[in-house]
């Protein structure tokens, strides 16, 4: 789907929306959530309506539509919200992912967009301390971070 404008948003029939709004967070209760507090007045409006605390279940189904860290996927969002991870920082990525993932039994997630691969690799290293089910509560914020930059693509004013 090609960018809305904030009126088409607004005014749109729910189910031609879904698909646009299951790409920024593939959570079901999200898409809803951010569906029922239409009309939006301004685009801010509509960016804070995405902030729902996700629950574990929820969290562990949205990411398995991510890439980890540091694997460069073939197109969509995460290629160009990873770019800041060259293949150097990649190749130090799999280790550290391997290293989580055996801890946590999941993905590493982080908003990646605008940080460089030392930076993303940092706060791996760091989250490698923090109990799961924190860990998990860390993850679920960071999902809902990557869907309002992925819906303020999306949706223009």
């Amino acid at each position: 789907m090609s960018e809305l404008r904030l009126t088409e948003f607004n005014s749109a029939d729910p189910d031609r929306l879904r698909p646009l709004l299951t790409s920024c967070l593939a959570v079901p209760r999200w898409v809803e959530h951010v569906l029922a507090g239409r009309p939006y007045g301004d685009r801010s409006a509509l960016l804070a309506a995405t902030n729902l605390v996700l629950r574990p279940d929820e969290i562990h189904i949205a990411m398995a539509e991510h890439p980890r860290i540091g694997e460069k996927p073939a197109s969509g969002a995460s290629r160009t919200e990873q770019s800041g991870v060259d293949d150097e920082a990649a190749r130090r990525f799999r280790a550290a992912n391997a290293a989580y993932e055996d801890r946590f039994g999941h993905v590493f997630l982080v908003c990646a967009s605008g940080r460089s691969g030392e930076e993303l690799l940092e706060i791996l290293r760091k989250r490698l301390g923090n109990d799961p089910e924190t860990e998990l509560a860390i993850a679920g914020e960071e999902l809902v971070k990557i869907a309002r930059l992925r819906l303020e693509k999306a949706v223009a004013e």
